[in-house]
């Protein structure tokens, strides 16, 4: 069993953001999960079975604006997951994308983004064992991906079906600075 859970991003307006941080990030988010899932795939693939979890997150869904260099990330990760998924269904590997909303994790402190709307309302962020059992069930079951929280699988419904400028701009208003809020006409 492999589970990829690296990863991290950066807050800010993208013209504000380093680029050297970014590709940091895109080098974690995506060079380590293909490096890792490349390496246990062909032990795996020996063993006619295997179980690979990759942290996707909804973020792979949705436009991000404040997150736009992570919201790549995790959509190549979901992108990832679902191909190799279809490639090793004949070797008895399942590959499972986990797609939770925001965690109560450190990540939003190692992104510097204790100044967003979505960090600001503690209530707003998934309990990390409720989303690890999501992951966790649907891995052991055989899942191709799971979108951990109600509110979450009704924002995807929501984003499924709006233009991808309105899910952009609901984006935005989640993860602007909460001091920036009143400013915004979105």
């Amino acid at each position: 069993m492999l589970v990829n859970n690296a990863g991290q991003g950066v807050y800010g307006l993208f013209k504000d953001t380093e680029v050297q941080r970014e590709l940091e990030i895109i080098d974690l988010n995506i060079a380590s999960t293909v490096i890792l899932t490349k390496h246990f795939t062909k032990q795996m693939i020996a063993r006619n079975y295997g179980k690979i979890l990759n942290l996707a997150s909804i973020a792979s869904k949705t436009p991000g604006p404040w997150q736009s260099v992570y919201h790549g990330t995790k959509a190549f990760v979901y992108s990832f997951s679902e191909a190799i998924r279809h490639e090793l269904k004949d070797n008895n590997i399942t590959v499972t994308a986990l797609l939770p909303g925001a965690t109560d994790t450190d990540f939003f402190n190692k992104a510097d983004m204790q100044r967003s709307t979505i960090v600001q309302d503690k209530s707003s962020l998934a309990h990390t064992a409720d989303v690890a059992k999501d992951g966790y069930e649907a891995l052991m079951s055989g899942k191709d991906k799971i979108i951990s929280g109600f509110k979450n699988k009704a924002m995807i419904g929501m984003s499924n079906i709006l233009p991808d400028t309105a899910v952009a701009a609901m984006m935005d208003k989640q993860q602007k600075p909460a001091d920036q809020q009143s400013d915004s006409k979105t």
